[in-house]
């Protein structure tokens, strides 16, 4: 009985073991590849930017007094000599009479002083009185002349004065925040300003580049200075602050001079029309710059896996087996990455099921043109 017992379980065993020898090796999925070739493609690259009137100006008094009459409003557009204020006149139109008098003596000085260089002229020629007099007579007269250049500039000066009393716009553009009130004492040396007024028909957005960024913003373009490249910056885009795209495109045309020893960044400007006044001065927004590249080699987003700050692609071998390659990205281009190291031209990627695939796993690679691809990534 156990003879037959122990002859069952072999036969058993036997018979798995043919089972499994028989079994079929499981098949190698197929999946989509994709051969790599040199592309043009672009890229943009956003930048946080603040933006300021082509003007911005402080209106501060420059004489001190109470000030009368504000004829302006908070927002309020005006042109240039527009006047915006009046500060009480009557102590410096005093002035002004007090130096025209002084003005009026010093003429009527020298005129007595000529008067007594004519009377004493024809006594020296006769010999009556001698010289000495008439050179004295001649240097008071010289002091009275003297007299009165000091009394015009004195007169001058407090006209300077009585007209500052009337505050003008020294720009056309809006009006900021009135802080003083009618009746005021205002002073030149007043911390807070009487008000701003914002020339905003042209917009300046001031944005930065790091060093690196920098260098390889510059040799973009071709020229034999600075100036020659920024001519050839093509027009840039203003992203305001809700992702809207301002309609008016910018020029970039001002590299600032220096690096930034903080932030170790430099400064760029770009001017945007702003002729119906949407932007103001302390808006901020993005620049975009976009950058042309000829020959670049782009993957599909899709086709890459994120593993421990790396970015990976399968590539595939010529014996359909796959390696985990990791990549350089220098930058985005719609749905797919720009590509510096890890993968060339001519190599083949796997475009989907990356995620179950395993380093050197044999697959069955179903070709892919670019355009299907595509399709492929944005799903």
């Amino acid at each position: 009985m156990k003879k037959i017992t122990l002859l069952s379980i072999m036969a058993v065993f036997i018979i798995s073991c043919a089972d499994k020898s028989q079994a079929p090796a499981a098949a190698a999925p197929t999946l989509p590849v994709m051969s790599i070739s040199y592309q043009a493609a672009s890229t943009e690259t956003e930048y946080p930017a603040a933006l300021q009137g082509a003007v911005d100006v402080e209106i501060r008094p420059q004489v001190s007094g109470n000030l009368e009459r504000i004829y302006v409003d908070e927002g309020t557009y005006v042109n240039k000599g527009q006047t915006l204020f009046k500060i009480n006149e009557r102590p410096f139109r005093e002035q002004l009479n007090n130096a025209l008098a002084n003005l009026h003596a010093a003429e009527a000085a020298y005129l007595n002083a000529q008067l007594e260089v004519d009377k004493l002229m024809p006594l020296v020629l006769n010999k009556v009185v001698s010289e000495y007099q008439l050179k004295t007579a001649k240097a008071s007269q010289k002091i009275a002349a003297a007299n009165i250049e000091q009394a015009k500039a004195m007169v001058g000066s407090a006209r300077i004065n009585l007209g500052y009393t009337n505050v003008t716009a020294p720009v056309s553009g809006y009006i900021g925040r009135l802080p003083k009130k009618q009746g005021s004492l205002v002073a030149s040396t007043d911390v807070e300003p009487l008000t701003s007024l914002s020339d905003v028909h042209e917009v300046y957005a001031y944005f930065s580049l790091g060093e690196t960024d920098f260098i390889k913003f510059k040799s973009l373009y071709t020229g034999n200075t600075l100036g020659d490249k920024i001519k050839k910056i093509p027009p840039v885009t203003l992203i305001l602050a809700d992702n809207s795209d301002y309609p008016q495109l910018g020029k970039i045309d001002m590299v600032d001079g220096q690096f930034d020893k903080n932030t170790g960044a430099i400064t760029l400007r770009a001017t945007f029309p702003n002729a119906g006044g949407t932007l103001r001065s302390g808006n901020t927004g993005k620049i975009r710059l976009g950058i042309q590249h000829n020959d670049a080699i782009l993957v599909p987003q899709s086709a890459t896996v994120e593993m421990q700050d790396k970015i990976f692609v399968f590539t595939l071998n010529k014996a359909n087996k796959v390696n985990k390659m990791p990549i350089t990205i220098i930058g985005k281009s719609g749905t797919d990455y720009l590509i510096k190291d890890g993968v060339k031209s001519g190599d083949q990627i796997v475009l989907s099921g990356i995620d179950k695939l395993q380093e050197g796993q044999v697959i069955q690679p179903e070709k892919t043109t670019a355009k299907v691809a595509q399709i492929i990534n944005k799903k």
